[in-house]
């Protein structure tokens, strides 16, 4: 008997042994009893799509749905409150958690750096979706962190999708980033622009002054900030309204990697040149980067596009599976790599010609005539909504602007718009703007409370709040002087700083009043007079602004490439890829070997500087001894001195130094103050200084006229072609291309300093049909410029008055 119950014991472990060993090993932490094991998934191997033809894109943008009542802002799906892990130096898309393999990520933040600041900040911008991706189910995650001082339970950061909120979370998190996601619902997201809005509204846990709000932000971080769409069809790419939707990768990039085999042969620089600004006024993009190179594809991913250019003949040992077609004509078509399953633009023919035929598919639908105005500047995928821009005497509703009636219950309000002027803009020295403010505030807000306005953030304008009773503003004018403007886009900003009783005590509890105390009604308006009009050159803030003159040539603008390789040729794309959106259309440009053959027409130069054509250095002022002096500083040579440092060591060891220092000091205060500078005490301009780089500068932009002055002239140049490609990579981003003004900016990667170096003397160039209006206001902020003319011509007109008064009293009267 004990035998037989031995042997069914032995029976029952083995059974339960050989059970236990049909689930996989696992060495994850325990689970909950009953928990079920699920099997890790496998991703599906990417199918090989056949080709499918390119569409032209539709030069129209939808504009996004407006619900007719705001839905309330419904509660979070999923919160995750755990922190973020902190990212890795080059790697911060990896902030957040990795997505499902069957799941597609679009990032949504088009900065590097993306924060909300103050007591109340709002910012939106358009994302350019497919028609998969739209109909997609969808979730909205972000990343955030927040300074230790912002009060949890009265700070909130809100979330829009098409002016629709989706989602609202408290503003708790100081110590690390914390992820966040909603789910979309169905139907909100539409084929094409979709505006993404963040609204922080944050207090302070103790402090109730105006210097505290300053300590208030919200930083989102862009790697943790994306739409997630469920399947793989919402990556394919169907025709070349996809290349809108390329979007960025987790820093706010936007790359296009275009593989050419035949790089470096004769013929290929100007249909590339085309290819590359057609994508880029395509998806309009802040931080594009254009790289070429003769090998196979980079690594896909997000905000990446990769692109083949070639022959039939050139292209199959790089891409086998080429289609057939490509053989016979033209072919512009998005395929599937087979090797990395992601989808890639191929551009293709039986030659050349037929390869150029295929851009001009691509780039045509974007094509404006220079003779045809437009009346805003594209701006949507930054700063929606786009910028209108103004040419004349002109009134705009602060609601077409996107600023919305905002009740505020804090001490510092702020809310900005963008507006564009042309680049012959020119009434920097006596022009004024007017704001027409309708807004109202309450008795509580005491005298000595005040409204500013900021013009590409100088202050313009400061109207006192004197009422202790409260008032209703209507259209009330605040003078902005127009000094600040400049060509192209520019950002005003309103600002109210709004000082109580309770906040002077601050007792606990305080600094989060729920009342309001004041409110900023969308009727209010902007008006711009009418401004003198005259082209000036050099002038690369026009350059910046609106790609002047280039932008407006009726003829192809010639380009000197010192050497084809793939640094200057990726430099020469990038720069060009973001004057094509400054102009709003791709710019023509012909390949020219010799400065001789140019001429006195608009030209650029690009290439590094021992190569460089001493005329083309001569006209911009820039030193030709530099092609020879101008190296790059290497952080470990030895004895190199900083030329600055230097001379301000000097400047105090040498006997009167102190005395100059503080002359230096007068003459800036009453520069700052006066706005009386050296050139304005000038009867006339002096003539420009010979320019030479320094060595710790790694790119130097210039710009002069042609030998005869009848055109522009512009030098973009460096110690070598990595310099050049890597500069300008940098100066191209949307946070550093509007520093560039003057005739000269240079740019340091040692330093990531951009200086500029201002225009002392310029011509004029007219850009509009004569006219006695625009003259006269061409020769009011001429004068207003040079205040000793001024003077002396008034003097002058005295004298000549009294003189002719003297001389006809000698005639009238009686005669002795």
């Amino acid at each position: 008997m004990k035998s037989i119950v031995a042997a069914s014991l032995l029976l029952l472990n083995a059974s339960a042994f050989a059970q236990a060993q049909t689930a996989p090993f696992d060495m994850s932490g325990e689970r909950p009893p009953g928990a079920s094991v699920a099997p890790r998934p496998t991703p599906p191997a990417p199918p090989v799509a056949a080709p499918v033809p390119v569409r032209p894109a539709v030069s129209v943008t939808p504009a996004p749905a407006t619900p007719a009542a705001p839905a309330p802002v419904p509660a979070p799906i999923i919160v995750q409150r755990q922190p973020a892990p902190a990212p890795q130096p080059g790697a911060a898309a990896n902030a957040a958690s990795q997505p499902s393999p069957r799941d597609i990520r679009h990032y949504l933040v088009p900065f590097s750096k993306f924060s909300l600041g103050g007591e109340y900040d709002r910012r939106s911008w358009s994302v350019y979706l497919t028609p998969e991706q739209a109909a997609a189910k969808a979730s909205f995650t972000f990343a955030h962190q927040n300074s230790i001082v912002v009060a949890p339970e009265a700070s909130a950061l809100t979330v829009y999708l098409n002016n629709r909120p989706i989602g609202q979370q408290r503003v708790g998190s100081p110590d690390a980033p914390s992820a966040v996601t909603f789910e979309v619902p169905s139907g909100l997201l539409q084929p094409g622009a979709n505006v993404v809005t963040f609204q922080a509204d944050q207090r302070h846990r103790t402090d109730c002054s105006i210097q505290s709000t300053y300590e208030l932000w919200s930083n989102i971080d862009p790697a943790g900030t994306y739409l997630s769409f469920a399947g793989r069809k919402a990556a394919e790419l169907s025709s070349a309204d996809a290349i809108r939707a390329i979007g960025v990768d987790g820093a706010g990039r936007t790359a296009f990697d275009i593989v050419v085999p035949a790089l470096e042969q004769p013929g290929t620089t100007e249909p590339l040149l085309r290819l590359a600004q057609g994508l880029s006024v395509l998806s309009s993009m802040p931080n594009q980067i254009f790289a070429f190179s003769t090998a196979s594809l980079p690594a896909a991913g997000p905000g990446r596009l990769g692109v083949l250019v070639g022959t039939a003949a050139e292209l199959r040992p790089l891409f086998p599976g080429l289609p057939p077609g490509a053989e016979s004509a033209p072919l512009a078509a998005f395929v599937t790599d087979p090797r990395s399953g992601s989808p890639v633009l191929l551009i293709s023919g039986p030659s050349w010609q037929a390869v150029s035929s295929a851009i001009d598919t691509i780039v045509s639908p974007v094509d404006r005539p220079a003779d045809v105005r437009r009346d805003v500047l594209t701006t949507e995928r930054w700063s929606a909504p786009n910028a209108p821009l103004i040419f004349s005497d002109t009134s705009i509703p602060l609601s077409q602007l996107g600023v919305k009636t905002t009740e505020f219950s804090g001490r510092r309000f702020r809310t900005s718009f963008n507006v564009g002027v042309p680049a012959d803009f020119y009434a920097n020295a006596y022009g004024e703007a007017k704001v027409l403010l309708d807004a109202a505030y309450t008795d509580k807000v005491q005298p000595g409370s005040h409204i500013d306005i900021y013009v590409n953030d100088n202050i313009a304008s400061t109207v006192p709040l004197t009422s202790t009773t409260g008032g209703i503003l209507r259209h009330l004018p605040i003078r902005v002087t127009m000094r600040h403007f400049k060509p192209g886009l520019n950002t005003v900003a309103i600002e109210a700083i709004l000082m109580t009783k309770g906040d002077a005590a601050c007792a606990p509890g305080s600094s989060a009043d729920a009342n309001a105390r004041f409110a900023l009604f969308d009727t209010s308006e902007l008006h711009i007079p009418d401004f003198a009009r005259v082209g000036q050159l050099p002038n690369l803030a026009a350059m910046a602004g609106t790609a002047y003159p280039y932008g407006r040539a009726a003829e192809p603008t010639p380009l000197f490439i010192d050497r084809i390789d793939a640094d200057t040729l990726s430099a020469a794309a990038t720069l060009l890829g973001q004057m094509a959106i400054m102009a709003g259309h791709p710019i023509a440009v012909e390949s020219v070997a010799s400065p001789n053959t140019i001429g006195d027409r608009d030209a650029i130069f690009i290439g590094s500087i021992s190569q460089m054509p001493a005329t083309a250095l001569s006209q911009t002022n820039v030193s030709t001894a530099s092609q020879a002096s101008w190296r790059p500083v290497v952080d470990a040579q030895p004895g190199v001195v900083d030329t600055g440092t230097a001379f301000e060591e000097w400047n105090s060891k040498v006997s009167g130094g102190l005395l100059r220092g503080q002359i230096t000091a007068f003459r800036e205060w009453v520069g700052r103050n006066f706005d009386i500078t050296r050139s304005s005490l000038q009867f006339i301009p002096g003539a420009e200084e010979i320019f030479t780089p320094p060595n710790m500068a790694t790119l130097l932009v210039a710009q002069g006229s042609s030998p005869a002055g009848a055109g522009a002239w512009t030098v973009v140049t460096a110690p070598s072609a990595k310099d050049l490609r890597e500069g300008l990579e940098v100066l191209t981003a949307q946070m550093n291309w509007p520093q560039i003004s003057g005739h000269i900016t240079t740019y340091s990667s040692k330093t990531a300093k951009i200086e500029t170096v201002p225009v002392t003397r310029f011509d004029f160039v007219p850009s509009t049909p004569w006219s006695v209006s625009n003259y006269r206001l061409i020769a009011a902020n001429w004068l207003s410029t040079n205040i000793l003319s001024y003077a002396f011509l008034l003097v002058a007109f005295v004298l000549l008055i009294g003189i002719s008064t003297s001389s006809m009293l000698k005639n009238l009267g009686r005669s002795k």
